[in-house]
C-alpha cells in the first residue's frame, strides 16, 4: 500500500499555511512553517512564481484537502464521487463525509493530537461505536453513534496523557472527557468545518 513517508510539515510548506499535521508543535515556535515559510527544496527560498492558474488553484486545493484527512488520490476521488449521489450540494456533501471519518471524528473530540494519531489509535483497537471495536479509520460514523475508549484502566490513563491539543469539540459532537465518551449528536454541515477550504475548486476539477 502507497502512503507518505516523508515530513510531514514539508506538506504544510508547500501549501502556504498550517495544516495541523503534527498536533501542538503546529502551535510551538518549532513549527516549520513559521520558521521557513517557502515552498521546500533547493529552490523554495528563491522561486519566483508566476500567476496560478485556474487549473492549479483546483490542484493545490485538492492537494490541501488530501493532506489534511490523510487521504490518496482514489479514496479522494471516492468521496467526490459518493457525494455526486447525494441530493445536497456536492462540494459541502463531500466534506461532510470526510468529516465522518472515525479518525476525524476521533481527533475532533481531542483523543488524538492529530488525525495521524487517531488513525493508529483506531488500527490498535482501542476505539468502540455502541460497543463493538473498530479499526478501520475510514469508518463512516453516523448520527447517534457512541464512541469510547477500550475499557482499560492503562488505556484510559493513556488515552487523558495525550488528549492536549487545545480544541473546541464541534457541536455536531459531544464528548464526556471524564468517560471519555463521545456521541455523534448530528451529521456535519458546512457551518460546522471551520477549516479553510474552498471545495467548489475541488468540485471543478473532478467535474472537467
Amino acid at each position: 500500500m502507497a502512503r507518505y513517508t516523508d515530513a510531514d510539515c514539508r506538506l504544510c510548506r508547500r501549501e502556504g499555511e498550517k495544516l495541523f499535521l503534527k498536533g501542538d508543535r503546529c502551535l510551538s515556535k518549532k513549527c516549520a512553517i513559521e520558521r521557513r515559510p517557502f515552498a521546500p527544496g533547493q529552490h523554495g527560498p528563491t522561486a519566483r512564481r508566476g500567476k496560478m492558474s485556474d487549473y492549479g488553484k483546483q490542484l493545490r486545493e485538492k492537494q490541501k484537502v488530501k493532506r489534511i484527512y490523510g487521504l490518496l488520490e482514489k479514496a479522494m476521488k471516492g468521496y467526490y464521487d459518493d457525494a455526486t449521489k447525494m441530493r445536497g450540494v456536492v462540494g459541502e456533501d463531500m466534506l461532510s463525509l470526510l468529516e465522518r471519518r472515525l479518525d476525524n471524528v476521533v481527533f475532533r473530540l481531542g483523543l488524538a493530537d492529530s488525525r495521524a494519531q487517531a488513525r493508529q489509535i483506531i488500527s490498535h483497537g482501542l476505539v468502540t461505536i455502541d460497543g463493538e471495536r473498530v479499526n478501520i479509520p475510514s469508518y463512516r460514523v453516523k448520527q447517534g453513534n457512541v464512541i469510547t475508549v477500550k475499557d482499560s484502566k492503562k488505556e484510559i490513563a493513556m488515552f487523558k496523557e495525550i488528549k492536549g491539543v487545545n480544541l473546541v469539540t464541534p457541536k455536531w459532537l459531544e464528548f464526556d472527557s471524564d468517560k471519555l465518551v463521545g456521541k455523534v449528536l448530528a451529521l456535519p454541515t458546512r457551518e460546522d468545518i471551520d477549516l479553510n477550504i474552498h471545495e467548489h475548486l475541488i468540485v471543478e476539477m473532478y467535474s472537467r
